[in-house]
C-alpha cells in the first residue's frame, strides 16, 4: 500500500482538506453533547469511508429536532393545547388521593405526556381495535363512504394497486359529491406513487400534499426524516390510526400468507386530538390555516362510558422524544407482564435496559416479532439482541404465519399503547410518529386476548439452540448491529 507521500499531490490536498472537514464534524458531535454511541458510529463511518463517510452523515445523520429545523411553534392548536393540558395539570395536583382508580395507577405516565407534548387526556371514547390489515382497511373504507362534510387522510404509503385505486376511485367520488377531501402522502413512502394517481384526484376536487417532498428518494437530506403516521379523520366525528398503510399487501398479505397490523377505530373526545395531528401536518406542509374551524371540530354525541385515551405524537418537531419516553415509563411501569409486538427491534440502551430490567425483577415479558422480515439489515440488528434478551430471562417469539407489522405494548392488562412507532431508533428520533395510550381494561384485554392467539403461530426461541447457530450468522448479525444507531 503506497504512503501518503507518494500520493499525487491534489488528491493528497483534497484528502486532507476532507479529514480536517471529518474532524471538524465529529469534534462538534462531541462538544453538542451527541448520544456517544451515535457520536463513535458516525466517527467510525466517516473516518473509514474517506468522502461516502462524510456524504451519508449529512444525509442521514443530522439532528432535526436539536437543530430546530421543524417548529410548530405559535399555532393555534399548539397553543390550545398547551392551555388546556396545564389546566389537565392543575387539576390533577388538586385531585391527589381521589383520582379515578383508571389514570390514579398511570399518573406519572400521563403527567409525562401532559409536560413533553403537551397530550390532552380524553374520558369518553369508544376504541375498536383492528388486528389485521384486511379488518382496518374494510371499517375506514366504511366510514370514508358514510362522510358528508370531510375526509382527512394520511398515509406514510399510498400505491398505484388495487386496493390504492380503489381507495382512489371512492375518494374521488366523494370530492365529485361535494365532500372535503383532504390526503397527505409521505413522498419517500409512497416513492413509487405516480403523479397521474394524484393528479386524478386533483381534477376531482380533492387536495392532495406529499410531505417533505424529494427529487431522489434514495439520496437526500430528510430520508431520516419521513411522516409515517397514519390518520384517517371523517367529518370529526370518527378516526382511525395505527399501522396500516393503502397498499395491497396490508389487505392480502402480499408476499405473505397474511399481514398481520394493530389499528384502532375511536369515536369520542379524542377525535379531535388525532383531527389536530393531521390539521398540524397539514399546516407544515403548505401553511395553510383551514377556515370554519368549528366544521372541523364539531360537537359529538359522546359515548355514554368513559375510556381514557391519549394521542400522543412524536418527531423533529417536538422538544422530546415523547413517544420513546412513554414506552421507557409504560416498561418501568410493569408489575406483571409486558407484552411487545414490534416488526423492527433495534431499540436503544434506555428501551433495552428498561426491558431486561422489568424481566430480571420478575415481570413475565415477552416480545414478538416476524421469523421473516422484509428489511433485511433491520432483522439481522434485531436478532443480535435477542441473546442478552433471553439470558435477562425475557420471552422472545418469531411469528411465522405471515408478516406480523403491529406496533403494540400492552402492561398488565390495564393499558396498552396502539400506534405507527416501531420500536426503533428511526421511530424514536427521526419520523413524524403517533400513538395512542388506552387506559382501559376492556380494550386492553382484547389486545392481551389477541397477543395469546398469535402465539399459537410462533416459535419460542430457546437460549441454548439459539446459541447453536452458525459462526456465520452471529457475525452477520454483529456486523448489522454497529448500524442499528444509525436505522
Amino acid at each position: 500500500m503506497l504512503g501518503l507521500s507518494n500520493w499525487p499531490l491534489p488528491l493528497l490536498a483534497l484528502y486532507l482538506f476532507y479529514l480536517a472537514v471529518a474532524l471538524y464534524v465529529c469534534a462538534q458531535m462531541v462538544y453538542l453533547k451527541h448520544d456517544p454511541i451515535k457520536t463513535l458510529s458516525w466517527t467510525i463511518v466517516m473516518l473509514f469511508l474517506p468522502f461516502f463517510g462524510m456524504i451519508i452523515y449529512f444525509y442521514f445523520g443530522q439532528n432535526y429536532r436539536r437543530n430546530k429545523i421543524y417548529s410548530r411553534k405559535g399555532v393555534r392548536d399548539e397553543r390550545i393545547k398547551k392551555v388546556i393540558s396545564a389546566q389537565q395539570i392543575a387539576q390533577f395536583e388538586a385531585m391527589k388521593g381521589s383520582l379515578p382508580k383508571e389514570i390514579a395507577k398511570q399518573i406519572r405516565l400521563i403527567k409525562l405526556n401532559l409536560n413533553n407534548n403537551k397530550s390532552i387526556l380524553t374520558s369518553y371514547n369508544n376504541i375498536t381495535p383492528y388486528f389485521t390489515g384486511k379488518d382496518a382497511l374494510k371499517a375506514m373504507m366504511e366510514s370514508v363512504k358514510s362522510a358528508q362534510h370531510h375526509i382527512h387522510l394520511q398515509s406514510y404509503i399510498i400505491e398505484n394497486d388495487a386496493i390504492g385505486t380503489l381507495w382512489q376511485q371512492e375518494l374521488i367520488q366523494k370530492a365529485q359529491q361535494g365532500v372535503q377531501v383532504r390526503v397527505i402522502y409521505d413522498d419517500v413512502g409512497s416513492w413509487t406513487l405516480p403523479r397521474h394517481y394524484s393528479d386524478k384526484l386533483k381534477a376531482a376536487g380533492a387536495q392532495v400534499e406529499s410531505f417533505a417532498a424529494v427529487r431522489y428518494p434514495w439520496l437526500t437530506s430528510k430520508i431520516n426524516y419521513r411522516n409515517h403516521r397514519k390518520i384517517l379523520v371523517v367529518d370529526g366525528k370518527v378516526a382511525y390510526m395505527g399501522g396500516v398503510n393503502i397498499a395491497d399487501r396490508y389487505y392480502s398479505g402480499g408476499d405473505y400468507l397474511a399481514w398481520l397490523d394493530a389499528h384502532i377505530k375511536v369515536e369520542g373526545e379524542a377525535v379531535a386530538n388525532l383531527q389536530s395531528s393531521f390539521l398540524l401536518d397539514w399546516y407544515f406542509i403548505n401553511g395553510q390555516t383551514l377556515p370554519n374551524r368549528k366544521q372541523f371540530y364539531p360537537n359529538l354525541v359522546l359515548p355514554e362510558k368513559i375510556c381514557y385515551t391519549q394521542v400522543i405524537t412524536s418527531g423533529p418537531d417536538s422538544d422530546y422524544a415523547n413517544i420513546m419516553q412513554s414506552y421507557f415509563t409504560a416498561i418501568t411501569q410493569a408489575k406483571k407482564h409486558l407484552y411487545i409486538i414490534t416488526p423492527y427491534f433495534t431499540p436503544n440502551e434506555t428501551i433495552l435496559n428498561a426491558i431486561k430490567v422489568a424481566s430480571l425483577g420478575g415481570v413475565d415479558v415477552r416480545i414478538m416479532l416476524p421469523e421473516k422480515s422484509d428489511a433485511t439489515i433491520t432483522h439481522l440488528s434485531s436478532r443480535s439482541y435477542f441473546t442478552e434478551l433471553m439470558e435477562a430471562q425475557v420471552k422472545i417469539h418469531l411469528y411465522h404465519k405471515g408478516f406480523n407489522h403491529s406496533k403494540v405494548i400492552s402492561i398488565d392488562g390495564n393499558f396498552c399503547i396502539i400506534g405507527s412507532a416501531n420500536m426503533d431508533n428511526r421511530s424514536f428520533e427521526h419520523n413524524f410518529e403517533v400513538s395512542t395510550l388506552v387506559y382501559n381494561k376492556k380494550v386492553t384485554r382484547q389486545v392481551d386476548e389477541q397477543f395469546r392467539s398469535n402465539l399459537r403461530d410462533c416459535r419460542q426461541l430457546q437460549l441454548k439452540k439459539w446459541e447453536k447457530r452458525s459462526r456465520k450468522e452471529k457475525i452477520f448479525e454483529a456486523f448489522a448491529r454497529l448500524f442499528s444507531p444509525l436505522l
